[in-house]
């Protein structure tokens, strides 16, 4: 169930066309990721995973979008 999720999630944050959506989605398939490490048995990976590419990640990707999207309307 974890894997089906996580693709399902990976999936929509490539297809989706807004920016804010997309990088959500990929901090969503980033933190379920993160649960398949825990059950597989690799909880320093977890860890990782869940503070790093689920936590930093996704809030400098939001950052940048939000200072990308001040410039366009500055335009």
């Amino acid at each position: 169930m974890l894997l089906i999720s996580t693709t399902f999630f990976i999936i929509i944050a490539i297809e989706l066309k807004d920016l804010v959506k997309a990088a959500i989605a990929l901090g969503i398939s980033s933190a379920l990721l993160s649960a398949i490490f825990f059950v597989l048995g690799a909880p320093y990976a977890a860890v990782f995973e869940l503070s790093v590419a689920a936590g930093l990640i996704t809030v400098l990707l939001l950052s940048a979008i939000g200072m990308i999207e001040k410039k366009e309307e500055a335009k």
